[in-house]
């Protein structure tokens, strides 16, 4: 049985001009990606609506590599057994599609970040809030040096917040075997950055530093 969704109906209708307007003009492009994939760079992103990387980079189909979750985590390496969904993709990116750079974007606003921030979701049963806190429990040693500098509330806090996010995914990708030799041998680029949602400004960041610039 179906339903009727408004919802649906309108990625449907979006559908429609894309095939009008997006695919049909480049239906040479198409035709290659249908025989594999070559990007030279992975983004890993927010699930947030507002920060999608395809249109905050301006690129087409085949350009990137993106792997989106609550706040632009990645887990440090672990050889345990479980379902290691940003790992996998991470390494498929470096060791079968041979990506040459990867790009950790942050974003302003992020309801995880914040989350870690105050800890409000702490101690939540899985499917009411716990799936998140443990994920974002990644960022409990940035936290802790944050809310010491500025508290757990209020903008300089979370944006704080949000950029160490970013940085703490960059540690954890270096604790990755595969990704440490590529990067020693130059082979493999890592990056920063950071999108401010309310002025659309795109922020980079410098490691030697650790402060973040507009590009």
């Amino acid at each position: 049985m179906t339903t009727d969704s408004s919802a649906l109906n309108e990625l449907i209708d979006g559908y429609h001009r894309f095939r009008e307007h997006g695919w049909k003009p480049e239906r040479e492009r198409w035709a290659s990606l249908k025989e594999g994939q070559q990007p030279r760079v992975m983004v890993i992103a927010c699930s947030d609506s507002r920060v999608d990387p395809t249109q905050i980079f301006d690129v087409s189909p085949g350009e990137i590599f993106v792997v989106r979750n609550v706040a632009a985590l990645v887990p440090p390496f672990e050889e345990t057994p479980g379902y290691h969904g940003v790992s996998a993709a991470l390494e498929f990116a470096v060791q079968f599609l041979r990506v040459s750079e990867i790009v950790v974007m942050g974003h302003g606003m992020c309801g995880g970040c914040q989350a870690a921030l105050t800890r409000d979701l702490h101690g939540n049963e899985p499917g009411q809030g716990g799936f998140v806190a443990d994920w974002i429990a990644l960022l409990d040693e940035a936290r802790d040096q944050v809310a010491r500098e500025l508290g757990t509330t209020g903008r300089p806090a979370e944006r704080a917040m949000e950029m160490a996010g970013v940085k703490v995914s960059l540690a954890n990708l270096r604790t990755f075997p595969c990704v440490a030799s590529k990067e020693e041998r130059g082979q493999l680029a890592l990056h920063g950055a950071y999108f401010a949602i309310s002025d659309g400004q795109l922020h980079l960041l410098d490691e030697a530093t650790g402060e973040f610039s507009p590009a």
